[in-house]
């Protein structure tokens, strides 16, 4: 089974997430940190890391930003209400989910699987579509599926899986509307539920990046009460 790495200053969350996971058969490593997360993490890399925001030391978007230089490890932010900005900032920066406190050990549970499931299909399942794909060029754009690698006019844009599932569903037909309920069930697992504001968020963060590549970036539209689509070349 994967091996998951608990990064919270919250002890309490610590006991009781870890129960929660070692019962569905998951090995749990425990940091109060993300310094000293940070330092277990080269000697025994884990396969999904969740991330409290906000603890000593180092926080975690801080862990995040470090991990983004050299792994795309899947990373899941355990976040408060009332932190909305950051977690705009830290799905620019790579994270995968978001969960807001307090949460279900069960709703926790199923994110995680989702998330390993969507970054590492089980040997002998069955393949998605969307995972066996050849490389799909949209004009400027080029995805590659088997090797997770984008660009834009060949400069390189670095996207997590689900903003690369969600770019994948609307490039593959350009012009085509994919409303917030496709979307998500491109990007995401059937039983885990997601709202509208996820989808947007991730949107938003996918034009960003291509931005930051191509001022001029205007593939993405947004067909208000509808959804979005890939603009026809």
């Amino acid at each position: 089974m994967p091996t998951i790495a608990l990064v919270d200053d919250d002890r309490n969350i610590l006991t009781s997430v870890s129960i929660a996971l070692e019962s569905e058969g998951y090995r749990i490593n425990t940091y109060t940190d993300g310094a000293s997360a940070l330092e277990g993490f080269r000697s025994s890399p884990p396969d999904l890391a969740i991330l409290d925001i906000k603890m000593p030391r180092m926080d975690g978007m801080e862990l995040l930003r470090r991990l983004r230089q050299k792994s795309d490890m899947p990373v899941i932010f355990l976040t408060s209400k009332d932190e909305e900005i950051d977690e705009l900032f830290g799905l620019k920066m790579g994270a995968d989910d978001f969960i807001r406190k307090p949460f279900s050990q069960r709703l926790l549970v199923e994110r995680v699987k989702a998330v390993l499931r969507r970054a590492t299909p089980k040997d002998g399942a069955p393949v998605k579509e969307v995972d066996s794909a050849k490389v799909l060029e949209r004009g400027a754009l080029r995805m590659d599926p088997e090797r997770h690698t984008c660009t834009w006019r060949n400069d390189p844009v670095t996207l997590t899986v689900t903003e690369f599932l969600i770019l994948q569903a609307l490039a593959t037909r350009p012009g085509v509307v994919k409303s917030r309920n496709a979307l998500m069930d491109a990007a995401y697992d059937d039983q885990v539920y997601v709202d509208d504001r996820t989808i947007d968020s991730h949107i938003k963060r996918l034009r960003k990046k291509f931005k930051s590549a191509d001022d001029d970036f205007d593939m993405i539209e947004t067909l208000y009460g509808v959804g979005y689509r890939f603009k026809e070349t």
